[in-house]
C-alpha cells in the first residue's frame, strides 16, 4: 500500500497576505479558505498545503516558520520553477545551483519567513553509472 501523500501546515502572519503570496507570486491555487476558522488550502499539482493563522496554530500548538522541500523531477524542472517565480516577483534567497550534498536546489521565501526549497536530487545519477550500462574507460 503506498504511503499516502503529506500536506504540510504553513504558519502566516496574515492569511489573506499569504493567499495572495501563494496564488499570485508562487502560482498556487486556492482551494479554500475559512477566515474565522484561519486556515486555508491552497494547490499546485500534486503538491497541497494548509495555510494557517496565529489563532489556527495557537489552538493547534504549532509554531513558525517551517521549510518547504519540494522535489522536482530534474534540473530543468528547478530551473522552470525558479524563472516562474522570480518574474511574478516571488523573494528568491538562492538561486538555483548544484550543491556539494548532490542537490540541485534554489530557496524562496514567503512573507511570513518560511522557505521553499525546490530541488532535484542528483546524487542517485551517479550512483546508478552510465545509462545505458556500457562500459567507460575506466572499467576493465
Amino acid at each position: 500500500m503506498p504511503f499516502p501523500p503529506t500536506c504540510p501546515e504553513v504558519p502566516v502572519r496574515s492569511l489573506s497576505d499569504a493567499l495572495a503570496c501563494y496564488r499570485d507570486r508562487l502560482g498556487f491555487t486556492v482551494d479554500w479558505s475559512d477566515d474565522d476558522l484561519g486556515l486555508a488550502g491552497v494547490s499546485q499539482g500534486d503538491s497541497r498545503l494548509f495555510l494557517a493563522d496565529a489563532g489556527y496554530r495557537a489552538d493547534q500548538g504549532n509554531a513558525a516558520p517551517v521549510v518547504l522541500w519540494i522535489n522536482a523531477s530534474d534540473r530543468d524542472e528547478v530551473d522552470a520553477i525558479h524563472a516562474r517565480w522570480r518574474s511574478a516577483g516571488a523573494i528568491i534567497l538562492a538561486a538555483p545551483e548544484a550543491k556539494p550534498w548532490k542537490l540541485y536546489e534554489f530557496t524562496a521565501q514567503d512573507p511570513d519567513g518560511n522557505r521553499l526549497r525546490v530541488f532535484y536530487d542528483f546524487g542517485w545519477e551517479e550512483a546508478a553509472g552510465p545509462e545505458d550500462g556500457a562500459q567507460t574507460e575506466a572499467t576493465p
